[in-house]
């Protein structure tokens, strides 16, 4: 007799059997799904939490937008920006990332990132402010940033400065002397005194944020500004360029669009930069123009 069909049932049988042992009893397999599906509910909290904690993790910024030579981007609008946050950004990282990662079209002035270039000063939260000096973490959200104000606009963010640079330059804003030293070699000295009383007003980095707060030069275009008069303040009291210069240099700040047109609102003092007292300077100036043209006779 053969023993050849025993064997090949024998074969589907233990077949059968190791595949239902592979896929489990009834009860293993529910206790699987539902193993399975209680991990998917988890991994789905997991990304809805991270989603959320990313989210909270983000600064919205609104950029106001302009660009006068591409059709459609002419009129201006707003932008919408939400950056990841990290500890320490400051408004310009903030707006290096906008235009690094959503759009590269995005402009802005930026140099040194360290309030040394005055660059990168912008119109935030309604203030004048250095991007590379303000931090996020200190801004109500949205980040409302706009261009400087009573300037006029280039493109985004960018403003046309060669007005505000004129009028630094009509105060000659260089060293100059006609009291020089006897020696050929000898040092043209100053007073410890005199340098202390000239220091704050040498911190000027040119970034316009006083001139765009100014009332007085929204409405005035000719009126020399906050931060022009800070720079003949600095020369003007200077000791080491002499009297005779020193008169020179009031002519020009008493002027009609000088120094009396400051009406001490303070208003470039707040928003400086630097802190440099400058409405203190235009009233100080404000006197020895006045002691210049009194006469005893």
């Amino acid at each position: 007799m053969s023993t050849q069909r025993p064997e090949t049932e024998t074969e589907t049988e233990s077949a059968e059997t190791d595949a239902e042992a592979a896929e489990g009893t009834p009860k293993e397999r529910r206790l699987d799904e539902k193993r399975r599906r209680a991990e998917e509910r988890e991994r789905k909290r997991v990304e809805e939490a991270e989603r959320v904690a990313a989210d909270a993790e983000r600064y919205h910024l609104k950029v106001f937008r302009y660009d006068p030579e591409v059709a459609g981007k002419q009129e201006p609008r707003f932008d919408d920006f939400h950056v990841p946050y990290e500890t320490g950004m400051t408004v310009l990282d903030a707006l290096i990332y906008a235009r690094d990662e959503f759009d590269a079209s995005l402009t802005f002035r930026h140099s040194c990132r360290q309030a040394i270039c005055g660059s990168d000063a912008l119109f935030i939260n309604g203030r004048q402010r250095l991007g590379c000096q303000t931090q996020l973490s200190d801004l109500d959200q949205p980040v409302r940033i706009e261009p400087l104000p009573h300037q006029e606009v280039v493109k985004d963010l960018v403003v046309d400065m060669e007005h505000f640079y004129d009028q630094m330059e009509s105060v000659e804003p260089y060293f100059q002397t006609t009291d020089r030293p006897d020696g050929e070699l000898e040092e043209q000295r100053q007073s410890r005194e005199n340098r202390e009383k000239i220091k704050t007003s040498t911190r000027c980095i040119w970034c316009g944020a006083c001139m765009s707060s100014c009332n007085i030069a929204a409405g005035d275009n000719e009126y020399l500004g906050p931060a022009a008069i800070n720079k003949a303040y600095r020369f003007a009291m200077d000791e080491r360029e002499g009297e005779e210069m020193k008169q020179r240099r009031l002519e020009i700040v008493e002027e009609e669009h000088g120094v009396w047109r400051c009406q001490t609102q303070f208003s470039c003092t707040e928003v400086c930069p630097k802190d440099i007292p400058l409405t203190e300077h235009i009233q100080e100036l404000k006197r020895e123009a006045v002691k210049s043209n009194l006469k005893f006779w």
